[in-house]
């Protein structure tokens, strides 16, 4: 799991990003009036000013000042993953406090809204030919259980009504106003993915497969 957050300044003009085609275990998590947060197992945030989500011309769901988080779910992520996540994406210091000292507060203690967006693509990769490939996404079934289970968790940990979602597995229209920029990415266990993606290309006493 890993997180990408990017934080727009209110002192820049305002921008906004559509994000199409989100769906499954991806998160962008944007702060808004702040950071912008991108949310993975990798994750990534971004402090954003406002941000929303269109489906089939339909606004499903808009938040004021916090963070968006696009989550994107690694194949072997599990809930220990999730628990990191969670912790790491309520508690990333973002935003100024009252005295103006920036980094000091987080999405909680600003009592900002989140608005959480599934977007398989943030582990996707390309082939030679350019062509995406997602195969290191989770699937879309477990991914969808699994990125329900991270919704309750972001609800049980802060406040039921200030944790907001898109539509697992739609295509999705997602614009934000971002405040900074600042752009963060946190993964849940790089060291462990990169030691089994290694161990992956290697067979029997370290030996690579393609020698």
């Amino acid at each position: 799991i890993f997180w990408l957050c990017e934080w727009v300044s209110t002192s820049n003009p305002s921008t906004c990003l559509d994000l199409y085609e989100r769906t499954i275990f991806a998160v962008i998590i944007t702060p808004i009036e702040s950071p912008n947060i991108i949310l993975q197992y990798e994750d990534s945030s971004s402090k954003v000013k406002s941000a929303s989500v269109t489906v089939e011309n339909n606004k499903v769901s808009s938040i004021g000042p916090g963070t968006l988080a696009l989550v994107g779910l690694h194949e072997n992520d599990t809930e220990k993953d999730m628990q990191y996540c969670c912790k790491r994406l309520l508690g990333a210091k973002l935003w100024a406090n009252e005295d103006g000292r920036p980094w000091r507060q987080s999405v909680k203690q600003k009592q900002f809204s989140l608005l959480c967006v599934s977007q398989f693509t943030l582990y996707g990769t390309l082939s030679k030919k350019n062509q995406p490939d997602y195969k290191l996404s989770m699937k879309a079934a477990p991914a969808e259980a699994a990125y329900n289970r991270f919704l309750s968790m972001l609800r049980e940990s802060y406040e039921h009504d200030k944790v907001h979602d898109g539509v697992f597995g739609a295509i999705m229209d997602v614009e934000l106003v971002n405040d900074g920029p600042v752009t963060i990415v946190i993964d849940s266990e790089p060291a462990a993915k990169s030691s089994e993606a290694d161990s992956g290309a290697k067979g029997e006493n370290g030996v690579s497969k393609e020698s």
